[in-house]
């Protein structure tokens, strides 16, 4: 297969018109603004949050996971789209994102430090809800970058390391989370610190984003209200790559929430041989993850080929789901975390650059992207319910996995079906 020539353009960044200076800084930069969230969020809902939640006298650990995701999407829903708008229309001295990322990691770790402190599910879930607003408050300018700041050219290396730092902030979440079973709050300060300076690390290492005091656009709250409508023209490949995101994110959620739970309820371990367990499969899937990312990304940019390579990593995610439902043992597990961590580094690697191709405006790129993230957000919130719904109905975990990897392949077809991209 030849590669792909793009015209001059392709090679400058948007917002100096020259080329990308200081690439490794923002590499680091992308790497970091995923890892230091994803990894006090994977330690708190993957792990503390459902052995806390088995502590709790008369409820149920599966429903108060699902719980806490269903009601916190509500602020989610909300804090991406206007935290991408305002982030859109800011005239700040220092950068329209640059505020944004900082107040999000700030916001993050406030709600952390409150779930840290609860001791009912009530709080527990309010606490976690403004977890979600600093998230999305850090997500929502931060992939805006991407169009703002990185040339079309290399989009899909920076979104390999933007993704990779996910799924390797995901994991090693789990691994540090396996740790601190028996010291739950011990876990919980440390994601409220990391929560606390993730913003502001990252925009400390990216270099300085220009003013935006000349900032064009008016906000009005028109402008916020608008925020919230979906783009209308030109848009049938973006809601093909929100489709194709919602369903990864339900199949890979259905099964990631709940590791600590299926390796206790379904593989029938301790709780000492499921912390074991949890690091062996978190390392798996970091190492899986950054091999396939190393590949993925900058094969993408040379080729120039964004759906063969998220295809890939939805087939390889939902044949890794498959294996704990054919093999109900620690070797399925870990056969999943190996053919899950190539799918994922596939997927994320080269996702975010997808997302940037398909926008229908250049100018709300920021509105936009935000609505594409709130599919992570909504899948995320979807999975536990889709996970309870079948656990209560057959009495177990054994049918979520073909369950989860159904929705991989619907995702595959929906990313296949786009146009606008090769």
């Amino acid at each position: 297969m030849e590669a792909y020539t793009l015209p001059q353009s392709a090679n400058l960044a948007p917002d100096t018109g020259k080329p990308l200076e200081n690439k490794v800084r923002f590499g680091i930069g992308f790497a970091l603004v995923s890892v230091l969230w994803c990894v006090p969020f994977a330690m708190g809902s993957g792990v503390l949050l459902p052995q806390l939640f088995t502590t709790i006298p008369g409820i149920s650990a599966e429903n108060a996971i699902g719980s806490m995701n269903s009601i916190s999407v509500i602020f989610a829903l909300i804090a991406n789209i206007v935290f991408g708008t305002f982030s859109d229309i800011s005239k700040f001295r220092i950068g329209k994102r640059t505020p944004w990322i900082v107040l999000g990691g700030i916001i993050g770790g406030a709600g952390y430090f409150l779930t840290a402190q609860s001791k009912t599910l009530f709080w527990i879930v309010t606490g976690w809800c403004i977890v979600q607003i600093g998230i999305n408050c850090i997500i929502a300018p931060a992939v805006a970058v991407l169009s703002d700041r990185i040339p079309e050219a290399t989009r899909g290396t920076f979104s390999a390391i933007y993704g990779a730092g996910q799924i390797v902030g995901m994991q090693l979440g789990n691994f540090i989370g396996s740790f601190f079973l028996a010291k739950l709050n011990a876990g919980l300060v440390i994601g409220t610190l990391l929560f606390l300076f993730s913003g502001l690390i990252t925009v400390i290492i990216w270099p300085r984003e220009k003013s935006a005091e000349d900032n064009t656009r008016v906000a009005s709250v028109g402008d916020i209200l608008r925020s919230f409508i979906p783009p209308t023209k030109n848009s049938r490949d973006f809601y093909l790559a929100l489709i194709g995101r919602l369903t990864f994110t339900i199949g890979m959620f259905m099964i990631s929430g709940y590791q600590l739970l299926i390796l206790k309820r379904y593989i029938h371990l301790t709780r000492d041989q499921a912390s074991s367990a949890i690091q062996i499969i978190s390392l798996i899937t970091m190492v899986a993850t950054i091999v396939a990312s190393v590949v993925s990304g900058p094969l993408s940019d040379f080729l120039q080929r964004r759906k063969v390579m998220v295809a890939l990593g939805c087939i390889l995610t939902a044949l890794g789901l498959l294996m704990p439902w054919i093999m109900p043992t620690t070797t399925g597990m870990y056969l999943y975390a190996v053919l899950g961590g190539l799918g994922n580094g596939c997927y994320m690697s080269v996702d975010q650059a997808l997302n940037v191709d398909v926008l229908p405006s250049a100018e709300q790129a920021g509105k936009d992207l935000g609505i594409l993230n709130l599919s992570n957000t909504i899948g995320q919130a979807l999975a536990p319910w889709c996970t309870t719904v079948i656990f209560g109905a057959f009495g177990g975990y054994k049918l979520v996995f073909p369950a989860a990897a159904a929705f991989l392949l619907v995702g595959t077809i929906a990313i296949m079906m786009i146009r606008k991209v090769k």
